[in-house]
This record gives C-alpha cells, structure tokens and sequence, in this order.
C-alpha cells in the first residue's frame, strides 16, 4: 500500500507538471501556446520534421526516374548496355520508393505520437482544471458542453501538429521545389503543368473555411445533441414513469435532423468543390498532354519528359488541394484552442489564499458570524444575518420551508461557495484562511442527491479513503445500518453497484453515501436531508449508532422531517435566508410559532383546522 501510494504521489507530481505547462502563456495567441505545447517534445518534434523533408524530396526524385525509365525502355532493343541501364533506373527507383516510404512511416508515427502526447497533457489540464472549478461554474455550464470541449474542440488542438505544422513543411518542398524543378525543365509545360494550381488552392481554401464555419454550427447543434442524450438517460426512469418516450424521441429527433441538416450542406460544399477542382486539374492535364505531344512529335521533347511532367501533375494535386486543410487547421486549431485555453485560464472562484493555512481542530467550535450570501446573478441575498455557534459533541438542527437557504447554509461549510459577508470560522480560524483540502477532510458533507460511483461498494464507501483496512470500512458501514444488508449479497463489499448506484434503492444509496462520509472521521458532519428516502426505524438506529460517533465531534442536520431533528440540542428555524425561530423542541413547541405549526401538520396532517403560517 505504502508503495503504491508513493508512487501514485510520484505520478500526480509528473502530472501537475503537465498541466502547470498547459496553462502556461496566458495572454499570448492561441497557435503560439499550441506550438510551444508540441515543442515540449523536441525529439520527436525533430524527427518528424526531418523525415518530412527527406521524404517529400524523396518523392520529387520519382518522376524524374521514371521519365528515364521511360526513355531507356525506348532504347531497350538497341543492346545491352540500354538494358543494364533501364535495370540500375529500376532499381534505384525502387530503392527510392522503400526509402521514401520509411521515412514516410517515421513522419505519420512520430507526428501521431507528439499529437497524442500534448493531447495527453491538455486532457490532464482540462480535467484538473475541471477538478477545481467552484460549483458556481458547474451551476451555469452545462455537463454536456464540457464534454464537447473535453472530446471534439481538444482533438481540434491535438492534430494541429500534424495537419498544420507538417503540412507547411510537406506542402513547401514539394510546391516550392516541385515548380522549379517543371519550370526550369521547360517553361510553358511547367506553367501549363501549374496552371490548375492558383485554381485548385483557392477553391480549397475557401471550401475549408466554409467548412470550418459551419463546422462550428455543426458543433454547436452536436452539442445539443449530447445535452438532449445526456439528461434523457440521467432521468431515464422519470421518462420511463410518465410515459413519455415518444416526446424524448420526437426531441432528439428534432436536434438530430438540424445537426443532419446541416452536415449534408457541408457535403454538398464539399462535393461541389471536389468536381470543380477535379475539372481544372483534368483540364490542365489535357493542355500537358497537347503541347506536349506537339514538341515530341517535333523532337523537341522526349515522351520521358512529357511523362515527367504529367507524374509531377499527379503529385502536386493532392498536396495543392491540402492547402485548404492546412488552412482548416489552422482555423480550426485557432478556434477550438480559444475555447480550450478560455476555460484554462478561468479564474478560480474558490482557490486557498496565497497564505493559507492547514485547519487546525482542538475544541471543535463551529460559529457563523452574521453570514449572507448571495448566488451569482440572483436578485436578492439567498442568506441574511445567519449567526450561531456549535460546539463539539452539539447537534443542531436546521429546517425550514423549501428554498429558505437551509441546503446553501450546508454549501458554506466547506466553502464549495464563498460568503458575501461576515465569517465562518472553525475553532476561530476563518475557514476562508485554511486550505480547502484540510477543510474539507475536516467538514463531511452527506449531500441531498446520493451520488454513487460505478463500482464496488467497498471502493464507493472508501473513496474519501482508498487505503483504510477492510474493518474500518465495515464500522463505517455498520453505523450507516448497512452492514447487514451487505453481507448478505453474493459478492458482499465487493458487490459492483450499477451507474448512479441503480441496482440500490434510494434508502440504501443514502445509508451507502453516510458511510463514505464518516469513513473521513470529520470534525464537523453535515447531514442535507440525507435521511429523506431511510424508512423511520432504520433512521432511529442510525440516529442511535451516531451518538455514539458523534460525542466528539458538531453535527448539523437539515431536514424537512421534524423526527430527524428534533433530539437536537438547538433547532434554527429558517425562512426567507433568515433564522426566525431558534431553541429546543420543546422550546420551540411552547413558543407556538412556526415550528410549532409545522410540528403539527406533520403530527396531524389531515386536521383542516390547522393553519401553518410561513412553512411548506
């Protein structure tokens, strides 16, 4: 365990330093943080570029040897020494194919392999950016935007080495040189072999920039479709409870057929081009093929150098129509890169301050001072004037109606949000003045939605802890009331829960989710109506098997159940972000307010005569 914990440190280490580079040249353009990334692997940066160049002057040797070829197969009857002479032409050629091939091979490995190795480290980047990000982010960005960006706008970024940078140095040699070498061999053939190039670049150009275009819509519409997919099989059985199949197909109809749509437009631009681009190419081939038979028929040419010049053609065609790609790579990578490299450099809402320190628990005192707190783009505070103070071994209750704040009060504690106002200090540190890792193993939050990992129920309870010995893991899970259950499945603790937890029942997922947070020991246990779906006897023994957990440590609970909370040493009762009410339950009945009125609709819920003020 220790050496794999060692290394696994080792690991992170190596990682962190992948990201810290993939965040690195904020403020510079987008293709130069690209290129820098790619340039972190020089080696192979190198060779690739190396075997670019041999290879692309390699292939320019090719039509030269096979218009000798050609003139030597002519004189082939003539003797011997025109036979030995067509053999060594062969078989340099052919010596020349293997080599170009080769160093063809290195250029698309070690291209893949330095576009594969940065989208390495930007996905590490990304998905710790992620990490960190505070939940007001999460609140606003939709899960299925950031996959989009995590999948299709990283890959944009991850191919821009070898559909950019290579294309530059492959398209240079063999344009630049391959022009020269036809020109320089006869003028009007080179410019006729070339005529069909201005034409073809710049239908491919603009081709590839319409494409890119719509590329984006199309991107955007994906995107829909992946949110539509995403919330249909999260709320899988809520669809399944209302019938409602036929409505979830008709909208993922709707979002599929724009995204078909759209991509059909882009065929139709795309085949269009290709035909005009194949016309002018043909028709400059025709014009070869006529000048050129002219002047061989007048001896001014041999039919090897007509054929020359048409291998050279053939060779030019395709890199010409790939200045079009290179520049969709170029936009593309410019693109998706911005939208990259915006949500690394997001600021971070939540982060430990620059002289932040580990928490430190002696006495174990939690106090809220005059807290408020206001959502981003809320219109009014969500929290007012929120005080109180709790102690080691205190449980304290907190309830009131739906949206009073009771849920964010939880949020705070942690510091998944940041107060607009006062203090929360733990043992009189401002929790805003500790690192977030010490706060956080030192706050257990069992949240509302019990979130299950698909995997076993061992690994679900020991998340907070992967290395805690199989007995801790069972202690946890006995004061959850879970133990039992456990051992009578098959497989027991290594029994594999479906996605979300399926397979479990809501009671079960709650109690499963309870043990993961107390495998953490906390100072402070936050309870968020975490008991909602746990029938009334197993909550009594829970709540029984936690007094003893709980001597020495604060409990806060929130629930709408007042049988949860009512064994608390104090009950705030809260409403509009405000605590109205406060005191034990017996104090809180005598004052006759509105715990008192909600005491007794849930007592007697079918007396018409009762009238609750202020509580849902």
């Amino acid at each position: 365990m220790r050496t794999d914990a060692t290394s696994g440190a080792a690991k992170r280490g190596k990682s962190f330093v992948h990201v810290a580079e993939a965040s690195w040249g904020k403020g510079l353009s987008t293709l130069l943080r690209i290129v820098r990334m790619t340039l972190r692997h020089p080696w192979q940066v190198a060779i690739t570029i190396i075997s670019t160049f041999i290879a692309a002057t390699l292939q320019l040797f090719i039509p030269r040897l096979l218009g000798r070829a050609i003139d030597q197969a002519q004189g082939v009857f003539a003797g011997p020494a025109a036979e030995h002479a067509l053999w060594n032409t062969a078989l340099t050629l052919l010596v020349v194919s293997i080599l170009r091939g080769l160093f063809t091979m290195a250029q698309n490995y070690y291209g893949e392999a330095v576009g594969h190795r940065t989208g390495y480290e930007l996905r590490l980047a990304f998905y710790e950016k992620i990490q960190r990000l505070s939940f007001s982010f999460h609140d606003r960005v939709h899960t299925g935007d950031l996959i989009t960006l995590g999948l299709l706008d990283l890959d944009g970024v991850r191919m821009f080495f070898s559909t950019g940078i290579l294309r530059v140095v492959l398209l240079g040699v063999l344009i630049g040189v391959g022009a020269y070498l036809l020109i320089s061999t006869d003028l009007v053939l080179g410019l006729l072999s070339l005529s069909f190039v201005p034409f073809v670049a710049w239908r491919s150009s603009v081709t590839q920039l319409a494409l890119r275009s719509t590329w984006l819509t199309l991107q955007e519409r994906l995107s829909v479709l992946s949110r539509v997919m995403d919330e249909n099989l999260g709320g899988i059985r809520v669809v399944r409870a209302f019938a409602a199949q036929r409505h979830e197909l008709e909208k993922f109809d709707s979002a599929k057929q724009d995204a078909l749509d759209l991509a059909n437009q882009r065929v139709g631009i795309r085949v269009s081009n290709t035909s005009a681009m194949n016309f002018s190419f043909l028709a400059a081939m025709g014009l070869v093929l006529w000048f050129g038979g002219q002047k061989v028929i007048a001896g001014q040419i041999s039919v090897g150098t007509l054929a020359q010049f048409l291998t050279f053609m053939t060779i030019l065609q395709m890199p010409v129509r790939q200045l079009g790609l290179m520049v969709n790579s170029f936009a593309r990578a410019s693109t998706c890169g911005t939208r990259l490299f915006e949500l690394l450099d997001t600021e971070l809402d939540i982060e430990d301050a620059p002289d932040a320190r580990d928490l430190v628990v002696t006495d174990g005192v939690l106090r809220f001072d005059n807290v408020g707190f206001r959502y981003a783009g809320a219109g009014r505070p969500t929290l007012s004037g929120i005080s109180f103070e709790a102690r080691s071994g205190q449980t304290i209750g907190i309830v009131g109606p739906p949206g009073s704040g009771k849920s964010t009060i939880a949020h705070l504690i942690p510091r998944f949000y940041d107060v607009t106002s006062g203090a929360i200090t733990i043992d009189g540190q401002d929790i805003s003045k500790v690192t977030l890792q010490s706060l956080r193993k030192a706050v257990g939050v069992v949240q509302q939605d019990a979130f299950l990992f698909t995997t076993s129920i061992e690994n679900n309870i020991a998340y907070g802890n992967p290395w805690a010995r199989e007995t801790r893991i069972g202690q946890a899970a006995e004061y959850a009331q879970l133990h039992n259950y456990i051992i009578g499945l098959p497989a027991g603790y290594t029994t594999v829960v479906g996605e979300r937890g399926a397979s479990l029942s809501g009671g079960q997922r709650q109690r499963l989710t309870i043990a993961r947070s107390l495998m953490l020991r906390p100072s402070v246990l936050v309870f968020d109506d975490s008991t909602a779906a746990i029938d009334a006897g197993t909550e009594q023994r829970i709540r029984a098997a936690m007094k003893r957990f709980a001597k020495d440590r604060v409990t806060l609970i929130i629930s709408h159940r007042l049988s949860s909370l009512m064994h608390a040493d104090q009950i705030l009762f809260v409403e509009g972000g405000r605590i109205v009410e406060r005191g034990t339950h017996e104090e809180l009945l005598a004052l006759g307010g509105r715990y008192r009125a909600l005491y007794d609709l849930q007592l007697r819920p079918d007396d018409d005569r009762l009238v609750v003020t202020g509580a849902a």
